[in-house]
């Protein structure tokens, strides 16, 4: 009687073992599940994340390494004198940081990061076509100025749909205008129109216009104002029909005529490499470069150089004899 209690006992322990142990295989199985279902809920919630261009570009520009003064000497001369365009194609994505960099210092001014990086990015190409690397002359300090021109001009073009900035001044007072303002109040002055003309060096005429632009906000010309006899008025159904539009492209059409003679009387009398250099480096809308007419006179690119200085400051002074009246040559 005891034993069979005994086994029993044994029998029941060993299906409340069996029990158990699939107790924990479920409990297991469960936990696979759940875990497979957050690795494909993270995989999907990284797959729908926010892709940041900006950084993405940050990052990719910094495979780029470095030049040393010497390996951008070389490189420069080398895209000089042989065009070779991988020199060049070095010598832009070594300076891709300097872009990103002055870039930043608009950010201010305009939102787009990605944006005023890519003009800028423009005029580091620009800058690398047309450095000397005979000047003595880094090439990041000579594509700063470049670099900001086409940033500077993307903004202005960009910050309204209506130009701001089309002169000298009027970009001056663009970026400055309120600095001033918040600085001469931060000093305890009023700022009047006058005060900000004489600080900025413009005329109080400009400032005022300025201000206004700034304040004034874009207005659609298709814009409805009000109902004409059952019909929508638009601003530009009131503007009035000037013909002086046609008059400005026919003295426009005249002047350019007018200059192609006179580029064309002034290139009768030129002989020898004068006149090679005027046809097929000034006058051409395909040039050759200074080392390709060179080789063809068995000279120096700097001789070729200082010849094509000389004939550019004879036409100045030629187009001011003929056509000073209305041609001025800065």
């Amino acid at each position: 009687m005891k034993k069979s209690r005994v086994k029993k006992k044994g029998g029941k322990r060993a299906s409340g073992d069996k029990a158990g142990a699939d107790r924990k295989s479920t409990a297991a199985g469960s936990g696979t599940i759940a875990a497979k279902k957050a690795k494909r809920g993270n995989s999907s919630s990284a797959s729908i994340a926010r892709y940041d261009s900006l950084q993405s570009y940050l990052q990719e520009i910094q495979r780029y390494d470095l030049l040393t003064p010497d390996d951008e000497y070389d490189l420069a001369v080398q895209y000089v004198e042989h065009g070779d365009t991988a020199a060049a194609a070095r010598l832009v994505t070594a300076n891709l940081r300097l872009v990103v960099k002055i870039a930043f210092e608009y950010r201010r001014a305009y939102k787009n990061m990605m944006d005023l990086i890519q003009e800028g990015n423009i005029g580091l190409l620009q800058a690398v076509r047309k450095f000397d690397p005979y000047r003595e002359v880094k090439l990041s300090s000579y594509a700063a100025w470049w670099i900001r021109a086409y940033i500077l001009r993307y903004i202005l073009n960009n910050w309204r749909m209506v130009k701001l900035g089309t002169t000298q001044a009027q970009r001056k007072l663009f970026f400055n205008l309120n600095k001033e303002r918040a600085r001469l109040s931060a000093m305890g002055f009023e700022p009047t129109p006058e005060l900000i003309a004489e600080r900025l060096n413009v005329s109080v005429d400009e400032v005022v216009d300025m201000d206004r632009r700034l304040k004034g906000a874009d207005v659609s010309l298709d814009a409805p104002l009000g109902n004409s006899e059952g019909r929508s008025v638009s601003r530009m159904d009131i503007l009035s029909d000037n013909d002086g539009t046609q008059d400005s492209e026919l003295a426009l059409d005249q002047f350019n005529r007018e200059l192609k003679d006179k580029l064309s009387k002034f290139g009768v009398p030129l002989e020898g490499k004068e006149k090679y250099i005027f046809e097929h480096r000034l006058m051409t809308d395909s040039p050759l470069t200074l080392q390709q007419i060179g080789e063809n006179f068995g000279v120096s690119r700097e001789r070729i150089r200082q010849i094509e200085k000389r004939i550019l400051e004879r036409l100045r002074q030629f187009l001011l004899e003929e056509m000073g009246e209305h041609f001025e040559v800065h």
